[in-house]
């Protein structure tokens, strides 16, 4: 193969991105112009896409956030408010090329770090910035075996549902995502993190809900919406996004039929993974949860490299526990407002 030259280009510019994507295997939702305009109008970031083609056939794509913030300076994320973003390198290419001239563009540009979210099996093994758990359900069997497969813990909370009547149903409109943005708060206030804007969420209807990219999946139980789902698809891969519900009904166990009837309509319409997204490695809880699904776990690494040091750094950015007591007892309100003000300069 003749030496292949790196090109910059930005996705909303190019009208066969998605295409173009597809034609490699290892893409995902994440590398989408949906999610691009989605976070890019919601948050004035610029995309850049650092790619090599050869004959229309994606061979090297590392999609990157450049946030300008006054709070947090400039620097370049692969990709933010993204559980992970895989780069996508060919095995003829030495990945080591690729960073190189990721490293030339930032300093030109003046970023304080690249951050990449994924890339674990390219690295030579430096140390993560930060780490979370990963689980993805392989859908190639059929329904019964599937659930087969789940934990007897998770068979019963099913069936649980079913019992007690709960009622699942998917959607695609605007009253659905701003019903799920207030179990959404819900959820944040008890968890003493913001919930992102909703104009965040209203770009995800847009440019996901809207093209038939995801959906929303809504349970209710005695004719009020308790549990919500936000799941998008691209290629053959179902990825679970976000989930939220209103705990003074949790014995009814709302949240597990939801998953399973997204399960089940994945299988449905021929997709072959379920990626339930990521886990905090100190939430055992929700790892509990999302490995009684038959899924199989895995390791999903961040990598942080400093542009001034030349080194890969480890992340100390946390939110410290006495800021989550503090955010739990605010109204709603005002961590809608918090969180307006601070998502754009967190990334």
């Amino acid at each position: 193969m003749p030496p292949l030259n790196f090109e910059i280009i930005n996705p909303l510019e190019h009208k066969d991105w998605d295409d173009l994507i597809l034609s490699n295997e290892e893409s995902s939702f994440f590398h989408t112009t949906a999610w691009a305009k989605t976070i890019c109008e919601s948050y004035d970031y610029n995309p850049i896409c650092f790619t090599q083609i050869n004959d229309n056939r994606l061979l090297t794509l590392i999609p990157v956030m450049e946030i300008n913030s006054i709070l947090t300076g400039k620097r370049g994320v692969a990709l933010p408010f993204t559980d992970y973003c895989e780069p996508i390198i060919d095995g003829s290419i030495p990945f080591q090329d690729v960073f190189n001239h990721m490293i030339t563009y930032g300093k030109k540009k003046a970023w304080k770090y690249i951050e990449i979210r994924g890339g674990e099996k390219l690295l030579d093994d430096p140390e993560p910035s930060r780490q979370y758990f990963g689980h993805i359900l392989d859908l190639s069997q059929d329904e019964e075996q599937i659930f087969s497969s789940f934990r007897n813990s998770t068979k019963r909370n099913i069936k649980k549902a079913q019992k007690e009547r709960v009622k699942v149903d998917f959607f695609n409109t605007p009253e659905s995502i701003r019903e799920y943005y207030r179990l959404h708060c819900i959820t944040r206030k008890r968890q003493g993190i913001p919930p992102q804007p909703f104009k965040f969420f209203k770009k995800i209807y847009d440019h996901v809900i809207s093209t038939n990219m995801g959906f929303v999946a809504l349970g209710s139980y005695l004719d009020k919406n308790i549990a919500g789902a936000v799941f998008f698809h691209f290629g053959e891969k179902v990825f679970f996004k976000y989930g939220a519900s209103d705990t003074k009904k949790h014995h009814v166990r709302t949240n597990n039929l939801v998953m399973w009837e997204a399960i089940k309509w994945s299988c449905r319409n021929g997709y072959k993974s379920f990626c339930f997204g990521r886990t905090d490695l100190e939430n055992q809880g929700l790892r509990q949860f999302k490995s009684g699904w038959g899924t199989t776990e895995n390791t999903i690494k961040y990598y942080k490299y400093d542009l001034q040091k030349d080194t890969f750094i480890k992340d100390t950015q946390t939110i410290k526990p006495i800021y989550n007591k503090i955010l739990k007892k605010m109204p709603i309100p005002i961590l809608k407002t918090t969180g307006t003000l601070l998502y754009k300069h967190i990334g």
